[in-house]
């Protein structure tokens, strides 16, 4: 006899609950279509549980003798006939309980079978009796002495259950799981399908992208002006201002509605279309123009637009008034005024392509306006008011009919070509004159009279009884002309550039499109009316060179801006949105150079827009010959840096060896002299392979005079603006009216154009600029002359940059005291002359002046303030 006692009763109740719960389920699972299984199975665990209460409520025994699988037999009603509920055909655990007895009894556990459902039992015929038992009997004294004798019976089988479950099923069962019928699952799957459903088309209305809803809005065939609302204007509706000429983005434009926005975006609003008519029932308008209708659909499909009129910063009406010819004038001003956010026209916007009418055809919109934004194409500068109206260009609707490829730069059949029709007979007979003299070089085409019916007269163009293609002829000429017809802005300049052509611009006052923002120099030639006569010498001085660039870049800003109406579209919106967030405004190379241009020089990493990391420190360069006390002193106080990393000491002279190694000071960074083969002033900036920082300080070896704090604090400048020159001694180049040249200025002045490289901060790779890619003979000059490459750099870096110099610090004084006229180079008296010289030998070779004239210099914080020097980061730098 074995003595198995079970102190833990909770225990042992929640193990038999486990095996009970994991049962059904399995039994649910495998034997759906099985429902007296389900019930047979919850009878066991019934058992089960009377077993649990009965052996833990006592110590219980369990004979030595060898049993079968204990059969739980439920207690019955009276008057039941009462028979045991058949198991699975299991063998028989021949062993006492315990582990083994346990692992017998997992050994022989019931499995399922598919053919006949989870269980296998035996064919009986008391199903009825079984399911007449009572599922759940409340526990009362009478039924826990009947409990106890059953157990008693056969304890040992159940502990052996019992244990056997805890062992198989060592884990936490879920809640029971109720019987679902099939009629219910199919119930409760079909609501659920019906909720998702619900949730993923809710899903994608809310985060659809607007712009489906606002093309659908500006669509020509759904907004026809049959289908939108009527407006009455009465006669004496209120009448718009006209423009007021003196309005600028300070005083009419309120940037308050534009508030703050992170992704420094302008927010627009298109009014809803609305028919217009007056007191007699006659539509102001008919319909949008196709171009207009593009235009506001460019504008609800861009990342500018908004739906809702409280975010809105800008206006657009849907009332089109890009050609004023069909308008009626103040109609259409009464029309404006009904708008609901109106206010004077406050932060309004109106497009307008061809102003004017007979006979005067005036540069500008003639409906009043009020305070609206005017973005035209054909101001003149008496009607264009700067900063605040955008000069668009005049659509062709032949880009979008004409497909021209691109042709290469170079020469062409015609070096000046004019193909316009209705041009004004002054000009006509001017051109006319200069075919006569120039013979096959310049062709100036008429417009054909001899054409047969039906053909297009719009795409010929005739000279003499020879028909030309319009615009494919365009592309056979050097330079086209561009005369002003009855109004400035003409469409034949935007044919001119899709052909890339160079176009010549006759039209005085004329306000080329986007010139607040593209550089015309670059892809135009702009010549007065009175000058037309003398055009064909003025174009024979172009370089070659030259010209080709301006072929690209005529091509690149049709391509851009020009193509079509969105383009213009969102080009207005840009130019509007750089005056509100300047901070973010697109820069001058992005509007004006091509890719071409952008990516295929040398990887530039100055216009990353990263800072260098202070941890990196600078390399200093000295240039020296042969003033070693000088030279040794500089090496002293630069040491002395804090960001210092490396010093590389550049001996020019070849006649004398530096001095030995014990000689030189003793510094905390790595110190290094680079001998040269010949003495250059140009080896100072030899991109060497010593030089691991980006930025690089190049000084000469009679600075004495700039302490620590100056150098790191134009260092600190450097890293804020590493495309730039910073550097201490500054210098001016000036214009010399008397002499009608360049003239290189040393006195002290605010005004700075340059700051010398022999104490200055630039980036490393302005070396290899210079080394490799100095325009011209400049390099080869500087060395023969010795002389001017501090001038060199300071052109090179401007002319790349397009940026000033900045000077640091207020010092203005960098004469060595100890140095005598033998020693230095611009202690000579020709050194200024020399220099002067420079300058104009240099601008000669650029072809331009890209020195740029600033008064600016940048002082450390508190640097003159009256705080403790403790406080302040630099307190040490210096005085004039």
């Amino acid at each position: 006899m074995h003595s198995v006692k079970l102190p833990f009763r909770k225990v042992v109740r929640s193990t038999a609950l486990v095996m009970t719960r994991l049962r059904l389920r399995e039994c649910y699972k495998w034997s759906v279509e099985s429902p007296c299984l389900g019930l047979q199975l919850l009878s066991l665990g019934q058992r089960l549980k009377r077993a649990v209460r009965c052996i833990a409520s006592a110590p219980r025994t369990c004979p030595g003798e060898t049993r079968s699988p204990a059969v739980l037999t439920p207690p019955v009603q009276q008057g039941a006939k009462a028979r045991p509920l058949p198991h699975a055909q299991c063998a028989p655990c021949q062993t006492p309980p315990g582990p083994r007895a346990c692992a017998l009894f997992q050994a022989c556990s019931c499995r399922p079978d598919p053919g006949r459902g989870f269980l296998q039992p035996r064919r009986s015929s008391t199903r009825a009796a079984v399911a007449s038992a009572p599922r759940h009997e409340p526990v009362t004294e009478h039924g826990a002495d009947r409990e106890a004798a059953v157990a008693e019976e056969c304890g040992e089988e159940a502990v052996c259950v019992i244990m056997c479950a805890s062992v198989k099923y060592n884990i936490r069962g879920p809640a029971l799981i109720p019987r679902m019928k099939t009629k219910h699952r199919i119930y409760y799957i079909t609501l659920f399908s019906i909720v998702l459903l619900g949730l993923i088309a809710t899903g994608m209305f809310q985060f659809w992208p607007h712009s489906i809803e606002s093309s659908s809005d500006w669509s020509v065939e759904k907004r026809s002006i049959r289908d939108v609302p009527v407006v009455r204007l009465p006669a004496d509706s209120p009448i718009p201002e006209r423009g007021d000429l003196s309005c600028r983005m300070h005083t009419c434009f309120d940037v308050y509605r534009c508030g703050f926005n992170p992704k420094n975006k302008i927010k627009v609003y298109i009014y809803s279309l609305k028919k217009y008519v007056d007191d007699f029932g006659v539509p102001v308008s008919d319909t949008i123009s196709r171009e207009y209708n593009e235009l506001l659909t460019a504008i609800s499909d861009s990342d500018y637009y908004t739906d809702d009129i409280n975010r809105a910063c800008l206006f657009v009406p849907s009332i089109d008034v890009l050609n004023q010819s069909p308008l009626r004038i103040k109609e259409t001003a009464q029309a404006l005024a009904q708008l609901s956010r109106w206010d004077r026209g406050t932060n309004h916007l109106l497009f307008n392509m061809l102003p004017g009418g007979p006979p005067d055809y005036n540069t500008a919109l003639d409906v009043p306006r009020d305070r609206a934004l005017l973005a035209g194409g054909g101001f003149s500068t008496w009607t264009y008011r700067q900063g605040y109206d955008v000069s668009i260009p005049v659509y062709s609707p032949l880009s979008a009919e004409v497909d021209l490829p691109e042709k290469g730069p170079g020469p062409r059949r015609y070096f000046l070509l004019s193909s316009q029709m209705a041009v004004h007979p002054e000009f006509r007979e001017e051109l006319e004159a200069l075919q006569a003299k120039h013979g096959e070089s310049v062709l100036v085409l008429h417009q054909c009279t001899n054409l047969s019916e039906g053909a297009l007269s719009v795409r010929k163009r005739c000279h003499k009884h020879q028909v030309f293609h319009y615009p494919q002829v365009l592309q056979e000429a050097t330079f086209c002309v561009v005369l002003r017809g009855a109004r400035l802005g003409q469409a034949a300049l935007s044919d001119v550039l899709q052909a890339g052509c160079v176009p010549v611009v006759i039209a005085d006052s004329y306000i080329l499109p986007f010139s607040e923002v593209l550089d015309w120099k670059r892809a135009s030639v702009v010549v007065p009316e009175e000058k037309m006569a003398d055009v064909y010498k003025i174009l024979q001085s172009i370089p070659q060179r030259q010209i080709q660039e301006m072929q690209r870049q005529a091509r690149w800003f049709w391509e851009a801006y020009f193509q079509s109406i969105k383009a213009i579209a969102l080009a207005t919106l840009q130019i509007i949105n750089d005056r509100i967030y300047p901070y973010a405004a697109i820069s001058y190379e992005e509007w004006n150079d091509p890719p071409a241009v952008k990516w295929s020089s040398v990887s530039n990493p100055l216009f990353l827009p990263l800072i260098p990391p202070q941890s990196q420190g600078f390399t200093a360069i000295v240039l020296t010959y042969d003033r070693v006390e000088s030279l040794f002193r500089v090496i002293t106080e630069v040491s002395k840096v804090p960001s210092l990393s490396k010093l590389l000491v550049v001996w020019n002279n070849q006649n004398k060896n530096p001095p030995e190694e014990s000689l030189w000071p003793k510094i905390r960074v790595p110190l290094k002299v680079v001998r040269t083969a010949e003495n250059k002033l140009s080896n100072r900036f030899f991109p060497y392979d010593e030089i691991e920082t980006e930025a690089v300080l190049a000084i000469d070896d009679d600075i004495i005079m700039l302490t620590s704090d100056e150098l790191q604090f134009g260092y600190e400048v450097w890293r804020e603006f590493p495309d730039r020159l910073v550097g201490y001694p500054g210098r001016l180049h000036l214009w010399d009216h008397e002499m009608n040249k360049w003239k290189y200025e040393s006195e002290w002045t605010n005004e700075v154009s340059m700051v010398l490289t022999g104490a200055a901060f630039y980036h490393k790779y302005f070396n290899y600029l210079y080394t490799y890619k100095m325009p011209g003979d400049i390099k080869n000059w500087v060395d023969a002359h010795m002389n001017c490459e501090d001038i060199a750099m300071n052109f090179l870096v401007a002319n790349v940059t397009g940026k000033a110099v900045i000077k640091v610090t207020p010092r203005k004084k960098f004469k060595c005291p100890e140095c005598t006229a033998i020693d230095g180079l611009s202690l000579d008296q020709t050194h200024m002359v020399e220099r002067s010289e420079c300058i104009n030998k240099f601008a000669s070779v650029f072809g331009t002046m890209p020195l740029k004239v600033v008064e600016h210099r940048a002082d450390p914080v508190l640097y003159k303030d009256d705080f403790p020097e403790k406080l302040k980061s630099f307190p040490n730098i210096g005085s004039l």
